[in-house]
């Protein structure tokens, strides 16, 4: 498989994965209504280790803009080879939104509530309030890229995996879990442009009932919010080192 299929796979299945379980917590009439937020955060977790296994023995499974972007930074990836992993990112999120759509259809049917809806695709601010909500992404973005750094023989290449293969992946989803328990309450911790707009723009084009707008006020801030939270703990790292 070649890096950017590998990139585009991992990142499908990713969002297959995270936003399935918000679409089986908020929808009407599945088995997992109204789990709750411990279900959301722990299945995210998950779908993370999930896209790491696909991609890591192929790209290093960013699998996340800022990933991607904090590893030319640190000088491992060239920009032409950094925007083609960010565009089939964006790509593979939005392959694994239209899943998530087309096995849920009868699900959105029966939900009348249009932001539950939009919910399953993109993030939305608890509180609206712009800058709070820029420095939100950017924080927790921060510590997911600060912290994958510091991991044990950690590499952030476009070809070794993340610490320990496959297995690297446990600590990356327990780290992806933490921010969400602990950081993801204003905003639902995008911390990854691809996982957020990809499925937003999903969400625009396809033929869902009564669905919200694309928001376009607020849909730049998880994705410059964890751009500059990358490019933050980057910085740091080298300074420090």
């Amino acid at each position: 498989m070649t890096p950017l299929l590998a990139e585009f796979i991992g990142t499908a299945v990713l969002i297959l994965l995270g936003g399935g379980v918000v679409a089986n917590v908020a929808l009407n009439k599945t088995i997992g209504n109204n789990s709750g937020w411990i279900v959301i955060t722990s299945a995210w977790a998950f779908a993370v280790f999930v896209g790491v296994t696909i991609a890591a023995p192929y790209s290093g499974a960013h699998l996340n803009c800022a990933v991607t972007l904090s590893v030319y930074l640190m000088g491992q990836l060239d920009l032409i080879t950094a925007l083609q992993y960010m565009g089939v990112q964006l790509a593979g999120a939005m392959l694994g939104a239209f899943l998530v759509w087309s096995m849920y259809k009868d699900h959105f049917d029966q939900t009348d509530d249009a932001g539950a809806k939009q919910a399953v695709f993109c993030t939305a601010p608890a509180i609206k309030n712009l800058p709070r909500n820029l420095l939100s992404e950017a924080i927790g973005t921060f510590v997911l890229i600060f912290t994958i750094l510091h991991f044990k023989d950690a590499t952030l290449d476009s070809t070794t995996p993340i610490g320990l293969g496959s297995i690297g992946g446990l600590p990356v989803a327990i780290l992806v879990w933490a921010i969400g328990l602990s950081l993801g309450g204003t905003t639902g911790y995008a911390i990854n442009p691809a996982r957020d707009l990809g499925p937003r723009i999903m969400h625009a084009l396809l033929p869902i009932k009564n669905k919200a707008a694309f928001n376009i006020e607020y849909a730049w801030v998880p994705v410059l919010g964890p751009l500059l939270g990358a490019a933050v703990a980057a910085g740091l790292y080298h300074l420090i080192h």
